[in-house]
C-alpha cells in the first residue's frame, strides 16, 4: 500500500493518512475496515455527482438527472474507475480473500471507491470529497450524453447499426481464465461491415460482452 502516493493520484492529499488506510482496508483484513466509510461515501458521491449534473445540464428534469446519476454511480462503473486508478493494488485483504481474487471483485472495488470518497469528506469536508469525485469520475461526467446514457453498450451498438441498416454484431467467447468460481471471460465483438473487432473482459460472459460492445461502439462512432 502506497498511502503517500495514492492520495494525490485520486485527487486529495490526506491530512490524516489513517483515514485513507482504513478506506482501503477490507473487512477480511481487520475489524478496523472500510464499511462505515463506504456507507458515508455512498451518500457523498451521490450528492457530489448530483451537483455536477445539476450545473452541467440545466435543461434536464429531475427524472432525467436521476437516470444520468444512476448511470454514473453504480457498482459496474465504480469498479471500472477502481481498476483504472489501480485500487486493487492498494487494498488490504485477508489472506483468503486475496487468494480468491478479491482485488478484482467488482463489489469490493466499488466499495473501496466510495470509502475513499467518504474518507476525503471526513478529512477536509465536502469540497475535498468533490475533488476526489472529479478526479475519479470527471472523465465520465464530461463525456456523458443525455441522449444515450442509461442504455447499455450492447443496445447502443445495436441501435447504431440498425439505424444504418447494417448486420447485428457477433459475439464470441475467445478465452476463459481462473477457477470455476472466479472465472474471467474474454469476449470478442465483430462488426464485419465496419471491419471492427474489439475485446472485452469481465467476471461474467454478459459483462464481457458489454465491455466489448462499448469498445466497438466507440470505434464505430469515432470513424
Amino acid at each position: 500500500m502506497d498511502i503517500e502516493g495514492f492520495g494525490p493520484r485520486v485527487g486529495h492529499r490526506f491530512a490524516k493518512p489513517e483515514l485513507l488506510r482504513r478506506a482501503l482496508t477490507h473487512r477480511s483484513y481487520s475489524s478496523a475496515n472500510n464499511e462505515r466509510l463506504e456507507f458515508l461515501g455512498d451518500s457523498v458521491v451521490n450528492c457530489a455527482v448530483a451537483l455536477e449534473l445539476y450545473h452541467k445540464f440545466p435543461q434536464l428534469t429531475e427524472g432525467e438527472l436521476s437516470r444520468l446519476r444512476a448511470n454514473l454511480v453504480n457498482q459496474q462503473s465504480l469498479a471500472g474507475v477502481a481498476q483504472q486508478f489501480g485500487f486493487g493494488d492498494q487494498l488490504l485483504l485477508g489472506e483468503g480473500e486475496a487468494k480468491s481474487g478479491g482485488a478484482r471483485r467488482p463489489s469490493i472495488l466499488a466499495d473501496a471507491v466510495e470509502a475513499v470518497i467518504g474518507a476525503a469528506f471526513l478529512d477536509e469536508g465536502f469540497e475535498a470529497a468533490c475533488r476526489v469525485v472529479r478526479a475519479l469520475l470527471g472523465g465520465a461526467i464530461d463525456a456523458i450524453d443525455p441522449a444515450t446514457s442509461g442504455k447499455d453498450p450492447k443496445t447502443l451498438l445495436q441501435e447504431y447499426l440498425q439505424g444504418r441498416r447494417m448486420a447485428l454484431p457477433q459475439y464470441a467467447v475467445v478465452a476463459t481464465r481462473g477457477e470455476a468460481h472466479e472465472q474471467l471471460f474474454e469476449v470478442e465483438c465483430v462488426v464485419p461491415e465496419l471491419q471492427i473487432r474489439s475485446l472485452g473482459a469481465g467476471m461474467s460472459r454478459r459483462s464481457a460482452e458489454q465491455e466489448a460492445a462499448r469498445r466497438a461502439y466507440e470505434l464505430a462512432t469515432r470513424s
